[in-house]
């Protein structure tokens, strides 16, 4: 998937930019923090305004960014479990703004042939894709793992940032149907995935005597 195979081209690219970083004294924390704030600022009012292109581009440049605090910590000796729970709350906050940028712009600016099927399916995304990350943190909690599934974040940004794209292109509006309706359907897929993968550690351990 595109969040484990990204991993090391990510840290090539910033690895001077995160060393630059270290030298000014900028933390991994501001990092996140800055990159959601400015995630959330583009995604809520470039995507409603009809700016789709340049939102998606600049929403994407936001993404890759986002690599920065992990580097920053590794290299500063302060990754810590507070930066971990920081960093992927604050990405959850990230994506619904998308979602939600990219649902007010279906009512207020897409074909009319296609609103309906845009916003039902971006419903479903959004809710689907909120769980994805939920089961995972739940089954760790638990003790179990559940980094499977056809649809990962980086996955399901992909995705809706290229739908985003090339919708602003003028190449159609069916085109951010088709889109959502694919994350609905992946998100989902993945969930249910997540869930069997966690039943089989389940059942396992039980059988162990373990439970």
């Amino acid at each position: 998937m595109l969040s484990r195979t990204g991993r090391p081209l990510a840290a090539v690219l910033f690895g001077p930019i995160a060393r630059a970083c270290v030298k000014l004294h900028i933390s991994a924390d501001t990092i996140t923090i800055t990159g959601t704030i400015a995630g959330v600022v583009a995604s809520l009012t470039l995507l409603p305004l009809d700016h789709l292109t340049v939102g998606a581009l600049v929403i994407a440049a936001l993404v890759i960014f986002d690599n920065l605090d992990g580097q920053i910590a590794r290299l500063t000796g302060t990754a810590s479990k507070w930066g971990a729970f920081l960093d992927s709350t604050l990405d959850r906050i990230s994506d619904a703004a998308i979602f939600c940028g990219l649902l007010v712009w279906a009512y207020l600016h897409a074909d009319s042939s296609y609103v309906e099927w845009i916003l039902i399916g971006g419903l479903g995304a959004l809710v689907f894709g909120s769980v994805v990350p939920y089961a995972r943190a739940r089954a760790e909690g638990l003790g179990m793992t559940a980094s499977v599934g056809l649809a990962e974040r980086a996955d399901r940004l992909f995705v809706v940032l290229l739908g985003t794209l090339l919708t602003g292109m003028e190449l159609g509006d069916w085109i951010m149907a088709l889109t959502m309706w694919i994350l609905c359907i992946t998100a989902f897929a993945t969930v249910i995935q997540r869930m069997v993968h966690v039943k089989k550690q389940v059942k396992t351990l039980a059988n162990e005597g373990k439970l």
